[in-house]
């Protein structure tokens, strides 16, 4: 696939089949996040596949952060959200996690720290694309808690930057009309 191409075709994909990935096609995803550009080389990012059972491990971290998170709700309703927390890991059969770690160097600038793994979940985003696979990067509150951090042995300085949830397509994405770059551009001389 043309690089151009794969980035234009590229869509979130929220709704995969349940069909295992290869350990190839991980391995692929993971390298390309390494190839992400990063200041002074501190390579930021920190990876976690969770197949399997490890998929309700990470549920059973989001159910308890749904639970402390929401005790204002009637029980009923304090239950469907954590049960709802619970089962969003099993969406897909594959998870990776990607963590960023701020190296120590004098001149490291966290925000350039977090631009890069950024940067390496696109290229994994844009690689698992290319693969035929559909991928959908998820964060939200969930993703930054404590707990979370905890559960994939982050330092203090460390943080999530999200999930890439990765199958097979089980929809066929919609075209997207994007607004014309010129609309964002100033072309200064």
């Amino acid at each position: 696939m043309d690089l151009t191409e794969a980035i234009k075709t590229r869509r979130s994909i929220g709704k995969v089949k349940d069909d295992p990935v290869s350990s190839d096609a991980i391995k692929k995803i993971l390298e390309a996040g390494t190839y992400a550009p990063n200041h002074y080389r501190t390579e930021p990012w920190r990876f976690f596949v969770l197949i399997g059972d490890s998929r309700k491990k990470l549920g059973g971290v989001l159910e308890d952060i749904a639970r402390l998170e929401n005790v204002d709700l009637v029980p009923d309703e304090w239950n469907k959200k954590a049960e709802k927390a619970r089962n969003n890991p099993l969406r897909a059969p594959v998870i990776i996690a990607v963590g960023v770690e701020p190296g120590d160097k004098k001149n490291v600038m966290i925000k350039e720290e977090y631009a890069a793994v950024c940067s390496a979940i696109q290229n994994m985003l844009l690689t698992a694309h290319a693969l035929g696979l559909g991928a959908i990067w998820r964060t939200g509150g969930a993703a930054y808690h404590e707990k979370v951090k905890e559960f994939f042995g982050l330092t203090p300085k460390g943080e999530m930057a999200g999930f890439i949830y990765i199958g097979y397509p089980d929809l066929t994405p919609k075209a997207v009309k994007k607004t014309d770059f010129e609309d964002y551009t100033v072309w200064m001389n």
